[in-house]
């Protein structure tokens, strides 16, 4: 049984989901004027459809969100990056002069914002990031697929950024002007997670996206594909972006790290 998952290792991190050829945004709207902007990362395999359960939170809420498409299954998490950087700046081309934005990445997303924060010249326009579930510190499944045959990670070239000593080669940093928070989860029902021997969500070991720097991190109990479309989830990203911390503020706290 670990063999067959091992062999299959690829095919299931692509499986249940389509991963769009086009490079589109797809946007959310709401009749009356967002009070932010909100730009949504999906992750390994997976397309702008697969944000739209948190842009509907974000959007009842009153925020703009955006989702957008990129090439994160058979291309390197630079080259997915450099994607993301010209989509950020047409989105930042129609806002008011110097308008700051903030961005939310599920999984490898969270990389693709990260490393658009440490090398885009406009990462001092994002406020906020949340990363969640991202293997900030790499991906042992990665690990285990590249063991299995270099060729299947050469193939699925995102796989192959995410072995965990491949990730200082897109020197990631974290600018001083951007408040991080990062969610992991810790509910490992998917099949995959039984490779894994720390606790983890079924695809990331909850260490892994764990990292110094960070200005707050939390663990929920959920699977890597639930994550990012539960209402809790939801509720710590709005929570980070007002406040820049994941607790809950008393009512009588006005102050707003915003």
């Amino acid at each position: 049984m670990r063999l067959l998952a091992i062999v299959l290792l690829p095919v299931l991190l692509v499986a249940a989901c389509e991963n769009s050829a086009q490079n589109h945004t797809r946007q959310s709207r709401q009749q009356n004027a967002p009070e932010k902007t909100v730009i949504l990362v999906h992750g390994y395999a997976k397309d702008a459809d697969d944000m739209q359960s948190l842009a509907g939170f974000l959007d009842k809420r009153g925020y703009r969100a955006i989702s957008v498409d990129l090439p994160l299954t058979f291309d390197h998490v630079n080259e997915a990056a450099e994607v993301f950087a010209k989509q950020v700046e047409k989105i930042l081309s129609e806002l008011p002069d110097n308008a700051s934005v903030a961005m939310a990445g599920h999984s490898t997303g969270g990389l693709v914002i990260r490393y658009f924060l440490a090398h885009s010249q406009n990462y001092k326009q994002v406020s906020h990031a949340v990363l969640i579930a991202t293997p900030n510190q790499g991906s042992a499944l990665a690990d285990i697929a590249g063991d299995v045959s270099e060729l299947l990670v050469e193939t699925f070239a995102t796989l192959e950024s995410l072995q965990p000593e491949n990730i200082p080669e897109l020197g990631l940093s974290d600018p001083d002007e951007t408040r991080i928070g990062a969610i992991a989860g810790n509910k490992s029902t998917i099949a995959l997670g039984r490779l894994l021997e720390k606790e983890n969500d079924g695809r990331v070991e909850v260490e892994s996206v764990c990292y110094p720097g960070l200005d707050d991190f939390v663990v929920v109990p959920y699977h890597h594909n639930q994550i990012h479309h539960r209402k809790e989830t939801a509720e710590l990203v709005i929570r980070f972006l007002e406040t820049g911390s994941f607790e809950k503020q008393p009512d009588s706290d006005t102050g707003s790290k915003n």
